[in-house]
This record gives structure tokens, sequence and C-alpha cells, in this order.
């Protein structure tokens, strides 16, 4: 359903916008800090950069047009989130923290893929008036 999509894009872009104010949102959960006054500034800004890459594919799933544009925008989505759960599954410095970071990462993507088949529309059977013919049978 188109509304389930909208709303998983305005959620991506929210925490998109989340992680560029504040980017412990996305550091603290996966351990790579404590405190964020501590944070250098190298870390803050690829922080920053992955919440503008989430911001903007949030948006792109608000906005995009029904079909096509819409298809891409939210396997943007998918494919981001599968690269999540690789890279954090492999590079986070716990068991714990990769088990929790692959979680949300897996879940994420598979909301978005449930979403985009709910976005299909079935192809509807053709109208029949009356008895059938034995072309229509």
């Amino acid at each position: 359903m188109p509304a389930t999509t909208r709303v998983l894009g305005a959620l991506t872009a929210i925490y998109g916008t989340a992680v560029i104010v504040r980017p412990s949102v996305l550091t603290r959960p996966l351990q790579l800090s404590g405190d964020v006054a501590a944070l250098p500034r190298s870390v803050r800004l690829l922080t920053a950069a992955m919440g503008a890459g989430d911001l903007a594919i949030g948006l792109a799933m608000l906005i995009a047009p029904a079909g096509r544009p819409l298809t891409v925008a939210v396997s943007t989505r998918i494919a981001a989130d599968v690269s999540d759960a690789v890279i954090f599954g492999a590079g986070l410095p716990t068991r714990t923290t990769k088990c929790k970071a692959v979680a949300a990462a897996t879940a994420w993507g598979a909301a978005s893929a449930a979403s985009l088949l709910g976005n299909r529309t079935r192809p509807s059977l053709p109208a029949t008036t009356g008895t059938p013919t034995i072309k229509e049978i």
C-alpha cells in the first residue's frame, strides 16, 4: 500500500535528520562512541553524511510518484539496509551490537520490501457482459 511506503519514507527522513543533528542517535547504539562531545570531527562528518543519505531516500519515498519512481526509491532504501546489515554485521565491536544492528537493518529492509510488494497493482480480469462466449472460456 502506498500509504505504508509514505510512512516508512517519513520515518526514514526523520531518522536521517536526527542523525544529522545529533550523531549519537546512530553512534551510541552501535557502540561507536560514548559522549557526543568526544566524537571526533571526522566521525561527526561521516555520520552526518549517512544521515543525509537517509534523509534523501526518505524524502524520495515520500514524494516519488507511484509506479517506477517509487519502486526505485524503495529499492534504494532496501539496498541501503542490506549494506548496513553487511557492513555493521562485519565490523561492529561486539556480537550483541552486531546482532542488534543487523536485526534493525533487516527489519527496516523487510518492511520496505513488504511495502513495495503492497504497492503493486494486480491486473484486473476483463469484464464480462452476461453469458461467457467460447473465447472467454
